[in-house]
């Protein structure tokens, strides 16, 4: 495996309890670093500390919607790149989105490939983008620890079913090492699975 990129780190910014969770859930899924707010006062402090390199924004947040909060976050990173979203678009939020250089302006609900598709393109310009492989290696990962959770299963647990290390099974799970055949034909088997599974949509 080539060398491994650093995890690309992403906020959330979104009142509702349920978006956010959904976004951590399905970026996550996609091997990113994922924190959630819902107050849009902490973002500013957030971001000068969290060294994300993309913050998703919800624009229709009270006390301070999202693009006073963009403004904010502006005075302290010129460089994050800046998602916003909104359930009530309109040209004049749009301009003034852009105005604070935001990347994108997407509807909500959103479409989850042209949202992958705005990440692409900023983890292209960041220099972030993964290697079919890289990606190969973390939905491996992202599955395997799936599966184990599902059957609540320990690292130790599933090291003495497959005779593998706890340190190899934590880092194949982080994407951080590429299994072989071998050991991914004893983690199938120790999950109760086929070795096809642990590819995921591959």
């Amino acid at each position: 495996m080539s060398k491994s990129l650093p995890a690309v780190r992403m906020l959330v910014i979104d009142d509702d309890r349920a978006i956010c969770d959904y976004m951590e859930t399905f970026l996550a899924k996609d091997g990113f670093e994922v924190k959630t707010l819902q107050d849009p006062a902490l973002a500013p402090d957030e971001v000068r500390v969290g060294r994300y390199h993309l913050v998703v924004l919800d624009l229709m947040m009270p006390k301070m919607d999202g693009l006073e909060t963009l403004e904010k976050i502006r005075k302290v990173d010129n460089d994050v790149a800046v998602v916003i979203f909104t359930g009530y678009p309109s040209l004049e939020t749009a301009v003034r989105a852009m105005k604070f250089d935001a990347v994108d302006y997407l509807k909500k609900p959103f479409d989850p490939d042209e949202f992958r598709a705005v990440i692409d393109r900023v983890m292209r310009k960041k220099g972030l983008l993964r290697t079919p492989e890289e990606n190969l290696h973390r939905t491996i990962g992202s599955t395997i620890r799936g599966l184990r959770k599902e059957k609540d299963l320990t690292l130790k647990q599933m090291a003495t079913r497959t005779g593998l290390s706890v340190s190899l099974l934590s880092q194949i799970e982080r994407a951080e090492s590429s299994a072989s055949i071998s050991s991914l034909y004893k983690i199938a088997v120790a999950l109760d699975s086929r070795i096809q599974d642990l590819f995921g949509d591959y």
